[in-house]
């Protein structure tokens, strides 16, 4: 009998496969059992590629990053960012983890849909987690890093599928843990739901994307979630929904069924208007972030809510009011063609043709906002961020890499925050040259406008990509930190010019950030900078007459709260020309009155700082977001 010799290695050279390919619910599974929505129930999404040992046994796989064997990907899934925990606390049953290195699962794109399946619920998470990583690295040009805990590395988010028995999905900075419940259906809907029936929040692609979204900010910026100004935590939930609705808009199933069910007029109701629908309905709550969308803008609203969902859901209607703005015009030429130009299209259904034409330049649009919205965060202040902060830092960070605005995107973002009353505190006015942040004066010598990183640090800046050691590059940073700590200190030049937010006198500082950004522009020009951000704090009180109280405390006092000041500098790698110093003086004594007033309640409506967290006193502020959400229940 002929003995057949086997190799373990393929003898042929087999490129290494890029992304991975996924099936998930497209929408929520409730709008999924019904006729209309029955074609577009799913979707397969391409997520980074994550090697596994079966692929390093048969194709010898090797990555520079995933030399060691715990960045390979195994049952779980867990990887390089992730690690899916599916334990159930209620139940007290860990369920089996899923192995999408199965030669099976490979085949078909993952396992199928499925609402009882636990294995796929973990698929799921994995599956829109990885797609918002991925989504957030290429925006910024480096690789995604969580929060640190207590100074060390964290390399893996944790996530829990079936972690809480509750209505109320959650990112956990104590934890650096995603926590998805599950809960009985409502019985205010048995038309469309099962009454008492599971729904399970990680079946909601937004949902994942969402508390995706928390955790990645909070990877950037921990002063973020320090409720500081009504805006503070507000900006939080409505960016994690900005990014949950535009990245929803890039599925293409999603897309052309919305496109020809309202004959390309996204303004209309429909379905991608409302986060988490079965998750709403389950509950017997209809309201959410997006609830502003569709409605007439009122500038006036943003002076009476205080409430994160509520004062969110503004600036998620003014970001979608500019997305809106923005297709009409990249649509118009095609409506001119569809109507003969009268710009009023023939009843019945939209031609195939245009309904595909016009998701097209709907998805394109999407993209390009999403893009824009997430480049945004590197040109915030670092503490204090109102709304007014977050559209300079969107008309400077689109003017940096795109001088011609041709579809005039910077034009609709300034007009749909202005019809929401959003508007900065210290601009002249609403154009491009009053929003942009304000680099250094030009009449300053070169030498004058120069900061120093360290000649190590800026080369290794340079070289880093989308592939590097997320350690090494984390180690780095945060070796950099104290370097640059050390020569700011020493050097008089480099603190005369961050003084605009600063008074290195009297108070001490950290430097909570230094990150790379890596950008190239339309025409394929390419931007690198260092994004460097420096913090100071002093104590504040709620009582006016110890507000000249010592700014060092007798050991174990604690003051009411924190004002804290600092500024964002934004570095060209190439030059060492310092480009933006973005900050919040330490010494404004009308936004320590601000924030006093606010965490004392006597703002316009009680301060939720004040009402849920006791005014920053208590160690349950850790877990912030299930605060936040489990307040709007309680408002609903």
């Amino acid at each position: 009998m002929r003995r057949i010799q086997t190799q373990t290695r393929s003898p042929y050279v087999i490129p290494r496969p890029t992304s991975r390919r996924l099936r998930i619910y497209s929408i929520d599974p409730s709008l999924a059992q019904s006729v209309d929505t029955h074609a577009i129930r799913t979707a397969r999404i391409d997520i980074p590629w994550e090697d596994s040992v079966l692929g390093e046994q048969l194709y010898g796989f090797v990555q520079e990053e995933s030399e060691r064997r715990d960045a390979l990907l195994t049952p779980g899934p867990c990887g390089e960012y992730l690690e899916v925990i599916d334990y159930d606390p209620a139940t007290k049953t860990y369920y089996k983890p899923i192995d999408l290195s199965d030669p099976y699962l490979l085949a078909q794109d993952g396992l199928a849909p499925s609402d009882g399946n636990p294995q796929f619920h973990q698929q799921m998470v994995y599956a829109v987690c990885m797609r918002t990583i991925r989504n957030f690295e290429v925006a910024l040009g480096r690789r995604a890093l969580w929060a640190s805990k207590d100074g060390q590395y964290v390399g893996r988010l944790r996530v829990y599928p079936h972690g809480l028995r509750e209505p109320n999905a959650y990112y956990s900075p104590e934890k650096r843990a995603l926590l998805f419940g599950y809960f009985q259906a409502s019985p205010l809907y048995p038309a469309q739901l099962l009454p008492g029936g599971l729904t399970f929040t990680c079946l909601s692609h937004d949902v994942i994307a969402h508390e995706t979204t928390h955790a990645l900010l909070d990877g950037m910026n921990r002063n973020l979630t320090d409720p500081s100004n009504p805006d503070v935590l507000a900006f939080h939930e409505a960016f994690a929904d900005i990014v949950a609705l535009f990245q929803h808009f890039s599925l293409p199933e999603v897309l052309r069924y919305e496109i020809t069910r309202t004959r390309g007029d996204l303004e209309a109701d429909n379905m991608l208007a409302n986060l988490a629908q079965e998750f709403g309905k389950a509950i017997g709550r209809t309201g959410a972030l997006r609830s502003a969308i569709g409605k007439p803008p009122d500038p006036t609203e943003i002076e009476r809510i205080n409430e994160p969902h509520g004062r969110g859901a503004i600036l998620m209607a003014a970001v979608f009011g500019a997305f809106l703005a923005i297709y009409k015009r990249r649509t118009k030429d095609l409506y001119r063609l569809a109507t003969e130009g009268t710009g009023v299209l023939p009843e019945g259904a939209i031609h195939p043709d245009l309904a595909n034409r016009l998701a097209g330049e709907a998805a394109k649009t999407s993209k390009h906002v999403l893009s824009i919205c997430i480049r945004a965060l590197d040109y915030l202040p670092p503490v204090d961020v109102t709304f007014g902060d977050y559209l300079r830092a969107l008309i400077t960070a689109d003017l940096d890499l795109i001088a011609d605005d041709t579809f005039g995107y910077r034009v609709a973002f300034m007009e749909a925050f202005r019809r929401w009353g959003i508007f900065p505190g210290d601009a002249r006015s609403l154009s491009e040259e009053s929003l942009r942040w304000q680099g250094p004066d030009m009449s300053l010598a070169d030498s004058q406008t120069q900061v120093y990183l360290g000649r190590d640090l800026s080369t290794q800046m340079r070289s880093w990509n989308l592939s590097g050691n997320r350690e090494v590059i984390f180690s780095r940073l945060r070796d950099a930190q104290a370097t640059a700590k050390s020569i700011i200190d020493s050097s008089r030049g480099y603190k005369q010019r961050i003084t605009e937010g600063l008074d290195l006198d009297q108070f001490d500082f950290e430097v909570n950030s230094i990150r790379p950004v890596r950008r190239v522009g339309p025409e394929g020009e390419y931007l690198m900078d260092a994004v460097v951000e420096i913090t100071q704090k002093r104590p504040g009180y709620l009582d006016k007459s110890l507000k000249e109280a010592p700014v060092l405390l007798p050991a174990g006092e604690e003051p009411d709260f924190w004002f804290r000041g600092g500024c964002t500098l934004i570095i060209d790698l190439e030059t060492g020309r310092l480009r933006y110093c973005i900050y919040k003086r330490i010494t404004s004594e009308s936004r320590y009155e601000l924030q006093r007033n606010f965490l004392a309640g006597k703002s316009a409506g009680l301060s939720l700082a004040a009402t849920y967290f006791d005014t920053m006193r208590t160690d349950e502020t850790n877990e912030v977001f299930s605060f936040v959400h489990r307040a709007l229940e309680v408002d609903n």
